[in-house]
């Protein structure tokens, strides 16, 4: 009984290793994709920023991000300790913040074609950027939200929340493009 016991448990550690290796690998080909991406600024608008662009709204784009950041930490941690109840405030509170960011970037896009449309080198930038960073972001919600459903179902544990800490580490990635995509559409000048 005890080797069939020792064989499950190194099937569950190899499988975890397998998860976590493969998250990584999209994270890396993700990030490669972003730095396109960044790097797309510096080619068509050199380092150009237009005065019209809204500095407060970045910076309190930026912050609730890296709060959302906390709060999915907090989540995961309470997850992996058994706490459903913290586990799910955190859960949702990150949530929320990624559905206000994803509306603060619709209202940066209103206020933005007015003064650089998409056919201008940095509306096709900035455009660019927000929307790609916007729709991961979009995702990212969307998959908390489906780990989140699945936690009221069954609750986490310390041995089983392994699609929170994915959840988590693609928010934490999503977290850390836009802290890189922040200076390069804000404070580049």
């Amino acid at each position: 009984m005890t080797s069939e016991v020792h064989d499950t448990v190194e099937k569950v550690q190899a499988r975890l290793k397998l998860n976590r290796l493969g998250l990584w690998l999209f994270l890396v080909s993700d990030a490669s994709f972003f730095l396109a991406l960044l790097s797309s600024r510096y080619f068509v608008e050199g380092l150009h920023t237009p005065e019209e662009v809204d500095q407060a709204l970045g910076l309190a784009l930026t912050i609730l991000l890296l709060a959302s950041s906390l709060t999915a930490y907090r989540a995961e941690t309470a997850a992996a300790n058994g706490n459903m109840p913290r586990y799910r405030w955190n859960m949702f509170a990150t949530m929320l913040m990624g559905i206000v960011f994803i509306g603060g970037v619709g209202y940066e896009w209103f206020e933005a074609f007015k003064h650089f449309p998409p056919s201008t080198g940095y509306g096709t930038v900035l455009f660019t950027l927000t929307g790609v960073h916007a729709t991961h972001v979009l995702s990212g919600v969307i998959l908390l939200a489906l780990v989140y459903r699945k936690g009221q179902s069954k609750p986490y544990a310390p041995d089983s929340y392994w699609g929170v800490e994915g959840a988590v580490k693609y928010w934490h990635f999503v977290d850390v493009a836009w802290v890189f995509i922040y200076p390069t559409l804000y404070l580049v000048s």
